[in-house]
């Protein structure tokens, strides 16, 4: 690879990138513009900048390494992604949260949830929850960046980490929203044109599309015969119904971030960003097509490389020789041997684009929900509120996700990707809907949801879902195994259970205590 054209490239790339945060960074005046970008974000860039913090290098290298290993069913989390993440999300919960917002003039998705049911106490808390579990996904995406600048660069993994995170964060820091979403708008274009290509050079290297699909079910048979005993049935084929595979990849991968995506703050505080429901109507097209040709690619080609990888000598198996070890090096070790040397340029660009997007919108969720929602909502009631608290929260919330950047195992993009998703949904899905469509629910049974949605994926994850609870250890202190249940809720995920229960809490709690005040909900509902 010629470094200096490498060079050159990325040098652009950070150029226009860095000039999109200074115009961010000019063109914010206020904490309204800090916040929730002044509300007048044209709908095209909303669109974008919503797939581009959706799809991050956990989509692509990530969970493009576990289509790799699990084949072409992961497709079925494209369709809810599409579905759910971007039709139900921006019809039924956007417009809503958009309204709401306004009514309320709420800058952020816990204070949305506290003003709604006029209790701090759930703002700080959902500030507080939103802070210390958003930097295990954070961390996974630097991990998804600093791999492929790794393999690409010849890069130290440290240095590359830490080199990443200072540029993200200096924008995030200096602009705000206006200047997350603008250069999210720019690097949604990169993906757009760095995933298309993949696509093509993928099927041209296998020989059409038929050829390729044709390919990988003939290679079948050579799946390990660990992963076979696991529901394993070939990279064309769903997993054994009820199998190890099937369960995690249906209930935790595909429901779990599936469904969880409607709770994800970086997310829903989009929907805020502009002046009318039109503009969100506009935007579902864009966002459709974005997701699709990013997850549908993305899958589609992890699944593929086995072909390509099984049909050169020079690799022979690697594909499952890697994921059984790394599945996070599938996609790049895949890009960097396969395709064109001038492609590795623009894809490089590509997983840099599609890290940063979502790395700038998570440092600004983290510090906002730290500085603003539980700082300043726990420890400076009544007092205006300060930009300065919401940097401090940034700066506190990056250092924190670099250093589980450095300490996290390999292998850990899409799972952490998948655990944070389903957390999200168990605490944060039934007191959502309430807020946008529940009049009846109260503010008890909102907390107690919560409660039971946070302390269930936390027993549920130390307890028994096996791959979590076997990695942190603790139930394997208390009752010397690393599960106290046995398959198949070994490897059923918490959003099949603790989800239910919580929504169930929700009701029972508030047909049971005082009702919200009329002429509050009167205010928050207006005009809808």
């Amino acid at each position: 690879m010629d470094i200096m054209t490498l060079t050159i490239t990325s040098v652009i790339y950070l150029a226009i990138t860095v000039y999109l945060g200074y115009y961010g960074y000019k063109k914010t005046k206020n904490s309204l513009d800090y916040l929730v970008a002044g509300r007048n974000i044209h709908p095209f860039i909303m669109a974008l900048s919503y797939g581009a913090t959706f799809i991050s290098t956990s989509a692509i290298v990530g969970f493009g390494g576990v289509a790799a290993l699990y084949g072409m069913g992961l497709l079925w989390l494209t369709f809810l992604n599409i579905f759910v993440g971007i039709f139900i999300a921006f019809i039924c919960f956007g417009k809503r949260t958009r309204h709401i917002g306004h009514n309320l003039d709420v800058h952020t998705f816990p204070e949305l949830i506290g003003r709604r049911f006029q209790s701090p106490f759930m703002q700080s808390f959902s500030g507080l929850i939103i802070f210390s579990a958003m930097p295990l996904y954070a961390a996974a995406v630097l991990i998804g960046a600093a791999r492929f600048l790794e393999a690409t660069f010849h890069m130290d993994y440290n240095v590359a980490l830490l080199v990443y995170t200072l540029i993200v964060c200096a924008y995030v820091f200096a602009g705000g929203m206006k200047a997350v979403m603008y250069t999210d708008a720019f690097q949604a274009i990169i993906m757009t044109i760095g995933m298309l290509l993949l696509l093509i050079f993928t099927y041209v290297k296998l020989g059409g599309v038929t050829a390729a699909h044709q390919a990988l079910a003939s290679i079948g048979n050579l799946v390990p015969e660990k992963f076979v005993k696991m529901g394993h049935l070939g990279w064309t084929n769903m997993p054994a119904f009820g199998s190890e595979i099937w369960w995690t990849l249906v209930s935790t991968i595909v429901m779990g971030v599936g469904v969880g995506v409607l709770t994800q703050p970086q997310l829903a505080v989009r929907f805020m960003t502009v002046k009318s429901n039109k503009e969100l109507n506009r935007a579902v097209m864009v966002g459709g097509i974005f997701i699709l040709l990013m997850t549908g690619v993305a899958f589609t080609v992890g699944a593929l490389s086995n072909a390509y990888f099984v049909n050169n000598p020079q690799f022979g198996k690697i594909s499952i020789a890697v994921a059984e070890g790394n599945i996070d090096k599938i996609i790049p070790l895949y890009v960097n041997s396969a395709m064109p040397h001038w492609f590795v340029y623009i894809f490089m660009l590509t997983l840099l684009a599609a890290a940063m997007s979502t790395s700038s919108s998570q440092f600004h969720s983290m510090g906002t929900s730290f500085g603003r929602d539980f700082i300043e909502r726990t420890f400076f009631k009544g007092q205006k509120s300060s930009l300065g608290m919401t940097r401090l929260g940034i700066v506190i919330s990056v250092i924190i996700t670099v250093v589980l950047g450095y300490k996290l195992p390999i292998s850990v993009i899409a799972v952490s990707t998948a655990i944070f998703f389903g957390m999200c949904a168990s605490i944060f899905l039934p007191v959502f809907i309430g807020t946008l469509y529940f009049k009846w629910m109260t503010k008890t049974g909102a907390i107690c949801s919560m409660l039971v949605g946070l302390f269930g994926s936390a027993g549920w994850m130390l307890f028994v879902h096996l791959k979590e609870s076997n990695a942190i250890g603790f139930c394997k202190f208390v009752f010397s195994k690393p599960s106290v249940a046995s398959f198949p809720w070994t490897v059923v995920d918490q959003l099949f259970v603790i989800l239910p229960l919580s929504f169930l809490t929700a009701i029972i709690v508030s047909l049971l205590t005082k009702k919200p005040d009329q002429t509050h909900l009167n205010n928050c509902f207006k005009h809808i």
